[in-house]
């Protein structure tokens, strides 16, 4: 059987490892919009996790099975269309990923000085559509919509030691613009409680112990939440358990004479309502927020405004309130409310042999081994129809060879694995230079210049 995987982060791969594995004579070909693999591992993940990337070495070991091949720089939808695929493969799995970002829907979001977590976390991880961003870190306080990972990810990027950063695989261009940060405090705010934080212990501690920078928290924020989080599971009431400790944590005296340390701090029940401009008009100065109350309990309270508004100052306003999926070709079905495939255990609805995985399956949510469960269910669907006789598996089917030509009409010439391992060792002889782990190309066209294309 031949079987077709769009998209190349974790999703893909980990799709088509269960399949090659589980399925000794199944053939998968992986293609990818842009030259470079690996999607959110390469792009996602922040510059000083670099444990967390391991992952790209069980990739790239399924990369080279011969029963594998990668197509990158190939746009399906665009270069080539679904019902071209499925013409051309028994099975077509989709798996890429939330390529916009949800938005607030208030004014001013628009101001100069606003930027989505997006946006921001691909600039500093050398994606190439966000290579031009150019953020302004002029300000001294800057403020993140939202109290999940790529929150702190943000607010740790923004405070961290430069010292820090220069030995991670951080664009060298983004380096450069961080150390003439005048970005002193940074904000996190969410629209519900400390017992309603998205993010996980891990990252809590990594920001309390960040070199240089002292956490902000209120005590009074936390008044009674001890007995509010007895009978809570363990890694809620743990995180709650490290939150109220640092809140209570006397702040260490600065010395006199000393640079004013770092700071970054959480608020809670705070809804954003409006950025404000400045006198001029031209940028962002601050943020107006609407106090909440909530409703309910954990997980489910809802935020209601109490009427009350709150305005705080900052130069610099970064939205992570989450990723989106978006439709990729009027042949595929897609929930445009909630933002992914329709499908049950990653079959798409109502078209047979077409399948999805990953956030454009299930929603943006989840760490890399949400994902990995999710693509092997998905894969397990894909399996179980291959034996069940569900899908029709023609000898008629030519996989790559019937889609090559398509391309080559249409003037596409992909990238190959071992094309991507050349512009890989190119990344990382950079990288050694400067006594760092890569130095990524950011320019899609520098990359296709290496290998000759």
């Amino acid at each position: 059987p031949r079987v077709c995987v769009v998209g190349s982060g974790p999703a893909g791969f980990y799709t088509a490892q269960h399949i090659l594995k589980h399925h000794g004579r199944a053939l998968v070909d992986i293609y990818e919009k842009l030259p470079v693999p690996f999607g959110l591992v390469r792009f996602g993940v922040a510059p000083d996790h670099p444990e967390v990337k391991n992952v790209i070495n069980a990739f790239t070991q399924t990369a080279r099975s011969e029963r594998c091949a990668y197509y990158g720089n190939v746009t399906v939808g665009r270069d080539v269309t679904v019902p071209e695929l499925r013409q051309a493969y028994d099975a077509v799995v989709l798996s890429y990923g939330a390529e916009d970002n949800r938005i607030l829907g208030i004014p001013g979001e628009n101001l100069p000085g606003v930027y989505s977590a997006r946006a921001f976390v691909g600039w500093y991880n050398g994606l190439p559509e966000n290579r031009d961003l150019k953020p302004d870190l002029s300000c001294e306080t800057a403020l993140i919509l939202g109290h999940g990972n790529v929150a702190l990810d943000i607010a740790r990027i923004l405070l961290s030691p430069l010292q820090l950063l220069r030995k991670t695989d951080i664009t060298d261009s983004s380096l450069a613009v961080l150390a003439c940060s005048k970005v002193k405090r940074v904000w996190l705010v969410g629209r519900r409680g400390p017992l309603q934080v998205a993010f996980t212990i891990k990252e809590l501690r990594e920001m309390i112990n960040l070199p240089g920078a002292r956490a902000v928290l209120d005590p009074a924020d936390f008044t009674g939440l001890e007995n509010a989080v007895k009978d809570a599971a363990r890694p809620r009431k743990r995180l709650t358990e490290l939150m109220i400790k640092t809140a209570l944590e006397k702040p260490v005296e600065v010395q006199v004479g000393a640079a004013a340390p770092r700071a970054w701090g959480l608020k809670f029940q705070r809804s954003p309502q409006e950025v404000l401009p400045s006198a001029d008009g031209r940028r962002a100065r601050g943020i107006r927020m609407a106090l909440t109350r909530l409703e309910g309990s954990g997980d489910s309270a809802k935020a209601v405004p109490t009427g009350d508004v709150e305005e705080l100052e900052c130069g610099l306003v970064l939205s992570s309130i989450g990723y989106r999926s978006l439709p990729l070709d009027p042949a595929v079905p897609f929930d445009s409310q909630r933002g992914i495939i329709p499908n049950s255990s990653g079959r798409v609805e109502g078209v047979p042999g077409l399948y999805c995985s990953g956030w454009v399956k299930r929603g943006p949510t989840g760490v890399i081994i949400t994902t990995m469960n999710d693509s092997f269910d998905t894969a397990q669907s894909v399996l179980e129809d291959l034996q069940g006789g569900v899908l029709d598996i023609s000898p008629s089917r030519e996989g790559s060879g019937v889609v090559e030509s398509i391309l080559r009409s249409r003037g596409v010439r992909p990238v190959s694995f071992s094309d991507w391992e050349k512009i890989d060792a190119a990344e990382v002889a950079r990288g050694k230079v400067a006594g760092k782990p890569r130095e990524k190309i950011v320019d899609p066209a520098e990359m296709l210049r290496i290998i000759g294309h």
